[in-house]
C-alpha cells in the first residue's frame, strides 16, 4: 500500500470513530435524561399543588368576604355558587362591585376539567377535614375563627379517639362525587392523587379542604 493510498483511507476511519463516540454520547444522554424524568415529573406536580393551594386559599377568602357582606347570620349567609364568588360584593355608596375572587382562582389547577367542589360544613368530607386537622395539632379540636362563631354547632365533634393508623392508598383519578347542595364552607379538587406536599398533613388532593372558618 502506498503513502498516498493511506493517506486518503484515513478520513473514513476518523469518520468512523467520531460516529462511535456520538452513538455513545447520545446513549448516555438518553440514560440521563430517563434518570432525570422522575425528579422533572414529581417538580411539575409539586408546583401545580402548590398553585392549587394558593388559588384554593383564594377562595376561602373570598367565602370569608361573602360571608361577613351577607351578615354572617350562619349558613344562609354562605355562597351556594362559586359565581356569587367571582360576581363580587356591593359596597354601598360604589357604583361598582368589590371583586372578592380572580377569575383564574376559581380554577382547580389539579382536576381534569378544573372545577372546584364545593364541600358543605355538614358533609362527611368536611367531617373528615375536622379530623384531620385535630389529628395535624396533636387531639386538640379546632376552633372556628370569630366570624363564624354561630356555626361552631355544624362543625363535627369528633371527642372520640382518633385513628392515626395508615390509610390506604389514593386510588388516582377523579372524585365523581356531586358537589354540596346548597350553602358551601369551602372547596376541594377533584383530584384523587396521592400528592407531593402535604396541606396540614394531608397526602391526597381530595382531601385537601379549602376553608376560611379555621383560618
Amino acid at each position: 500500500m502506498t503513502r498516498m493510498q493511506l493517506t486518503l483511507r484515513e478520513p473514513d476511519n476518523q469518520r468512523g470513530y467520531t460516529m462511535v463516540a456520538l452513538m455513545a454520547l447520545m446513549s448516555l444522554l438518553a440514560l440521563f435524561a430517563l434518570a432525570a424524568a422522575p425528579s422533572v415529573q414529581q417538580q411539575t406536580q409539586r408546583e401545580r399543588e402548590k398553585e392549587a393551594i394558593f388559588r384554593g386559599e383564594q377562595v376561602a377568602d373570598a367565602i370569608r368576604s361573602y360571608y361577613i357582606y351577607r351578615g354572617g347570620q350562619g349558613p344562609n349567609s354562605l355562597p351556594t355558587d362559586i359565581d356569587q364568588l367571582l360576581e363580587g360584593i356591593q359596597i354601598p355608596g360604589r357604583t361598582k362591585k368589590l371583586q372578592i375572587l380572580r377569575s383564574e382562582a376559581a380554577v382547580d389547577p389539579l382536576s381534569q376539567d378544573g372545577e372546584w367542589r364545593r364541600i358543605g360544613a355538614t358533609s362527611n368530607e368536611f367531617r373528615g377535614f375536622v379530623q384531620a386537622l385535630m389529628e395535624y395539632s396533636g387531639g386538640v379540636a379546632p376552633q372556628p375563627r370569630r366570624e363564624f362563631t354561630n356555626m361552631a354547632s355544624l362543625i363535627p365533634q369528633l371527642t372520640n379517639v382518633l385513628n392515626t393508623s395508615s390509610e390506604e392508598g389514593a386510588p388516582g383519578g377523579e372524585n365523581t362525587s356531586a358537589d354540596t347542595a346548597g350553602p358551601f364552607i369551602g372547596v376541594a379538587s377533584r383530584s384523587q392523587r396521592s400528592a407531593v406536599i402535604t396541606y396540614y398533613g394531608i397526602e391526597r388532593h381530595d382531601e385537601w379542604i379549602f376553608t376560611p372558618m379555621f383560618r
